[in-house]
């Protein structure tokens, strides 16, 4: 393959040119998602509630690209205009938006207090809703908004006690479907990806435990856990052209997880 070839297959997917806003791109699955975003040519603005660490990531990604952060608190009605007032007013328009901040407050269903089960809420099903309207009016000529869900959305998680987590998830899941049919005629494709389990900064600890991990791969068909990495893949893949006829759907990147 020549080099003139190999760049144009590498372009394929290309997101040269377009601006994406990653919630809860501090660390983990949303710091790969906007690194690779960065990567296919995208400007990127990374909101999380740590600023220093998502100024620390857009430091580091804005050697390629234009890259901001902005301090948010996705479950803040008014942290979320104003962080559609930056994104505006640094870019103009918006072109992808993924949802991909949340909580996970573990404890048995008899333990889970009222105030775990709201947070939970506020920022796992509200945010997105939030992020939703405000990406509205900045995609006038249509985009492309990505939740993240996770299998807990449709299959009980039995090695911990996910559950507000898991009804928040759920919840996601019937949010896409119903923002991909309001906002079709607006030209703006609404997916979720749904990750197995993913080792990142926070899994780290329980799996570090040989058995814990062996308990939990052993119900993967794949046999591993997921990189952070190729759960961004999904996501370029769901803003790339390739994508462009499909709209609510969930992708489940879980290994095989929950096909049993």
């Amino acid at each position: 393959m020549s080099k003139e070839e190999s760049a144009k297959f590498n372009s394929k997917n290309s997101l040269q040119g377009k601006v994406a806003l990653v919630t809860g791109a501090a660390q983990g699955i949303g710091k790969a998602i906007a690194k690779r975003l960065v990567d296919e040519g995208a400007e990127v603005v990374i909101a999380d509630v740590a600023l220093e660490r998502a100024s620390s990531v857009a430091g580091e990604l804005s050697i390629k690209r234009k890259t901001i952060a902005v301090k948010a608190d996705v479950s803040s009605s008014k942290d979320v205009k104003e962080l559609f007032s930056v994104v505006d007013r640094e870019f103009g328009r918006l072109d992808i938006l993924v949802n991909n901040a949340g909580i996970l407050l573990k404890g048995r269903f008899e333990e889970v207090t009222e105030e775990m089960w709201d947070r939970t809420m506020a920022v796992n099903l509200k945010g997105p809703f939030l992020c939703g309207k405000g990406a509205l009016r900045l995609m006038p000529k249509g985009g492309r908004i990505i939740n993240i869900t996770s299998i807990d959305g449709k299959v009980v998680y039995y090695h911990g006690h996910h559950v507000p987590y898991g009804v928040s998830k759920a919840g996601i899941i019937m949010l896409t479907r119903i923002m991909a049919v309001e906002l079709a005629s607006y030209g703006i494709n609404v997916n979720a990806i749904a990750p197995g389990v993913v080792r990142t900064e926070i899994s780290a600890g329980s799996m570090d435990d040989p058995a814990h991990l062996k308990e939990i791969t052993d119900e993967i068909p794949l046999g591993r856990l997921a990189s952070p990495e190729e759960i961004a893949g999904a996501v370029v893949f769901l803003s790339s052209k390739d994508a462009s006829y499909l709209t609510g759907s969930t992708i489940f990147v879980d290994g095989g997880w929950t096909t049993h």
